[in-house]
């Protein structure tokens, strides 16, 4: 899928230099910048014409691109005045321009108690910060001082009544593009005028929060540097989701659409397997079966659209080794293109054994059009407790753990993978061979080749029991579907985030339950159905 790149700070700058051919200068990108921020804020407006607009500059890039914003702000009408963190060079040929138009300045370190700064944060409508850029790493230099008390300041005018629009220039200060940590001193942006590509960012950690609605623009990159660069990150676009869906000829039948196996539920979870079935049914796969344990199947008879295998279980568990032993013998008679195995199903040594059992029979139990493996929740669990268990098969696996699920698996810290979420899930998604899904805020889908796409969605309405529980039989359902795990990965994510997004317009963040994300689905599946030309 191409489009919707997204780079990490070292791509940025490898690719501004790269963009340094004969011709091309630093100036010329830069005012490529400058007016490109000013544009965007014109359309985020709707007139210019004696707005009062506030740009605040650091002493750096970023601020000079603020600078040559200001300017052509000022050329739209806008009533700009600029407020420096500080001094600039007379040299500073963007300065130079901006006081020869005989824009209206301050300086920080002449404004003692920071007693204009606040006057004219109350008159403003729009403030652009251009502070800090992407280069600042707030690990290695907190921002304190001079800084803090601007940007203080700053906050305090978005909380009041009526707020300030603030507009970040490529980043919110203090916000790392790589990492997505912000500093406590850090502003949410309404908007984010991001030059060339969104940076990772603005996608993991606290990006979401404090980037607002991100706004790439073309700064005059060439071809010729795009192609030097690498870049294997990408933002989930609908457009090329849609590419990578089936189609759905009308002759088709069950089996042209794919059989999806769902191995899930006990005694103290049998509304995990509901959730994770009935998610799987709305994406188009042809038919569902659940493998529960016996003991709980009245719990689950109400579900008219999947089939059941009832498992021995033990306790109301599935019963280990025997039940693992009867289900793969099952499989011979049947022909599942992809299985979901763990919502819901335990986490104890039956479950463990049945895991292990079943990932080590799977590959000759399973046709060559198998698709994969959909592992969640307690199945993740199990992995955890059995060593080198990448070794047990050879068939595509898609693994789908929250953070805390991601440190039992990997060993690592919960808050080392959260400011490195990205880093994390492509590292592991080599090591392990698998498609890894890293859940939670900017959700991080990456491939055994090291490519990752991210989620912009960042929603608490998918802070609920059984939300992942949909989100994996949704993976299931579209896996089934002949669609690499990859791509089946990258589908259900959206649609998950799409569906809660519905939900939440109605009910609310926090009312919102699993189960009305559920009945959100086929509105968030038919979204993902190229538009029919009606003629």
């Amino acid at each position: 899928m191409a489009g919707g790149q997204i780079v990490t700070t070292e791509q940025m700058q490898s690719l501004e230099r790269e963009a340094l051919e004969p011709g091309i200068t630093n100036e010329d990108l830069m005012e490529a910048a400058g007016l490109a921020v000013a544009q965007e804020c014109w359309m985020a407006m709707g007139t210019m014409e004696g707005r009062p607009v506030l740009v605040i500059c650091g002493s750096g890039t970023n601020g000079s691109d603020a600078l040559i914003a200001a300017r052509h702000l000022h050329g739209y009408g806008a009533s700009v005045f600029i407020y420096l963190t500080d001094p600039r060079e007379k040299s500073d040929k963007s300065w130079a321009a901006v006081e020869e138009l005989g824009i209206p300045f301050a300086i920080a370190n002449a404004d003692g108690e920071f007693e204009e700064l606040e006057v004219l944060l109350e008159r403003a409508t729009m403030v652009l910060d251009g502070i800090f850029g992407i280069g600042f790493d707030t690990e290695k230099r907190p921002i304190e001082g001079l800084y803090a008390e601007v940007l203080n300041r700053l906050q305090a005018a978005v909380e009041a009544v009526p707020p300030v629009r603030v507009i970040a220039i490529d980043i919110a200060s203090g916000l790392n593009s790589d990492t997505g940590q912000a500093d406590a001193c850090s502003v949410p942006a309404e908007m984010t005028v991001t030059f060339g590509f969104s940076k990772v960012g603005h996608y993991v950690g606290d990006g979401r929060k404090y980037s607002g609605r991100t706004v790439e623009v073309d700064i005059g990159i060439p071809e010729s540097a795009l192609e030097s660069v690498r870049i294997p990150y990408q933002s989930l676009k609908l457009h090329d989701l849609r590419r990578v869906l089936p189609s759905r000829p009308n002759d088709g039948h069950k089996g042209t659409f794919g059989r999806l196996l769902v191995i899930a539920g006990c005694k103290n979870y049998p509304g995990a397997a509901r959730l994770a079935v009935e998610s799987a049914a709305r994406t188009g796969v042809g038919s569902v079966t659940l493998a529960a344990p016996e003991s709980i199947q009245s719990l689950l008879v109400a579900l008219p659209d999947i089939s059941h295998i009832p498992l021995f279980d033990r306790g109301g568990y599935l019963g280990g080794r025997a039940a693992a032993e009867e289900l793969l013998a099952a499989l011979g008679t049947r022909s599942f293109k992809s299985i979901l195995i763990g919502s819901g199903i335990g986490n104890n040594e039956d479950t463990v054994d049945f895991v292990r059992v079943f990932l080590a029979g799977l590959d000759e139990a399973v046709s060559e059009d198998f698709q994969g493996l959909v592992i969640d929740a307690d199945g993740l669990n199990a992995l955890a407790v059995i060593e080198e268990w990448r070794a047990l098969t050879n068939q595509a696996i898609i693994i789908t753990p929250h953070l805390g699920e991601m440190a039992t698996l990997s060993g690592l810290e919960v808050d080392y993978i959260r400011q490195n979420k990205l880093m994390i899930a492509a590292d592991y998604a080599q090591k392990w061979r698998s498609t890894v899904v890293l859940k939670g805020p900017g959700t991080v889908i990456s491939n055994s080749n090291g490519e990752a796409r991210l989620s912009d969605s960042a929603s608490s309405a998918l802070s609920h029991g059984g939300t992942g529980d949909v989100l994996a039989g949704i993976t299931g359902g579209f896996l089934a579907q002949q669609i690499n795990s990859y791509d089946a990965a990258s589908a259900a994510v959206y649609m998950h985030a799409e569906a809660a997004r519905q939900v939440s317009e109605v009910y609310g963040d926090a009312a919102t339950l699993a189960s009305d994300i559920v009945r959100a689905l086929p509105e968030a599946r038919k979204i993902l159905d190229p538009p029919s030309a009606n003629i």
